[in-house]
């Protein structure tokens, strides 16, 4: 593993790092902020999965997470989005499908299938280097994620329940395999049988029988892709009647950018503090 570069912050350390990573067959960068409590006693860690044409940086440098992070004594571990690089499939004038839109499945379509398993990257691989090499609680993990990244956190959470101990998104794709967002990406990823995408879509997962025991949504109402995208209350009736509680805050006039994500982070932090037993 490569230091990128390390940064003093808040009495923690904002890391930077990079690995050859087998999942995806490539170079891998990811963020990790390492509270103070750490130096005495492993901290529970939480996933942030961002979303589309994003990498680890962008919530790294307008997030504005680490004051709360290092105040609770949360590990916040960053991934990027999608594997990297030359040799790496694209679709150059397409943002939503390839670099940057991995949407943390493991693509089984050529030609992606050989770099694009962003699910067996952030569920199996990047948590045995967190566990090997930092001063992790891996008992104790939750996870939370924007756009694409919540869609990602959602599903990541439905099917591993004794994994996360804590979930919630902002403005997540809570459909992607009806979701103009996402259907062309899961068609390219995982091929024409609509069946397959159920296995990595919130909504589909919960009707299918899955739970998790409360999901915290935040969602912007003055947010553009609301409508086509996002539709926050198709994960309410799918949860509705469940053994998913969900809390769906609309907040009036915010957007889909950091400037929103940021307003409600410590909100957030502080939910999965609660429910990590911080």
């Amino acid at each position: 593993m490569e230091i990128v570069s390390k940064a003093k912050s808040f009495g923690g350390t904002q890391g930077v790092y990079r690995h050859a990573s087998q999942c995806c067959g490539c170079d891998m960068t990811f963020a990790v902020f390492i509270p103070p409590q750490a130096k005495k006693m492993p901290c529970p860690v939480l996933w942030y999965l961002s979303g589309l044409t994003c990498t680890h940086a962008n919530v790294m440098e307008k997030g504005e997470y680490r004051r709360l992070a290092a105040e609770l004594g949360l590990i916040i571990v960053c991934p990027d989005t999608s594997p990297r690089g030359d040799d790496v499939a694209d679709v150059e004038d397409n943002w939503q499908i390839g670099k940057g839109a991995g949407f943390y499945v493991d693509a089984t379509e050529a030609p992606w299938a050989k770099n694009y398993r962003m699910y067996s990257y952030v569920v199996e691989e990047l948590p045995r280097i967190i566990a090997d090499e930092f001063p992790a609680d891996m008992g104790r993990q939750g996870v939370f994620g924007h756009s694409m990244g919540g869609h990602g956190a959602l599903t990541m959470a439905l099917k591993n329940p004794d994994r996360f101990k804590s979930c919630s998104a902002f403005a997540p794709i809570v459909h992607p395999a009806t979701a103009d967002w996402s259907m062309n990406a899961f068609r390219a990823y995982l091929g024409d049988d609509e069946a397959v995408w159920r296995q990595h879509d919130a909504c589909f997962l919960i009707e299918d029988g899955a739970s998790f025991p409360e999901f915290l949504v935040d969602q912007g109402g003055a947010d553009g892709f609301l409508d086509s995208g996002l539709r926050p209350w198709l994960l309410e009736a799918a949860c509705k009647d469940t053994g998913s509680k969900l809390t769906l805050r609309m907040q009036e006039g915010y957007d889909h950018s950091y400037y929103f994500i940021s307003t409600f982070m410590d909100d957030h932090l502080r939910w999965h503090a609660e429910r990590l037993s911080v």
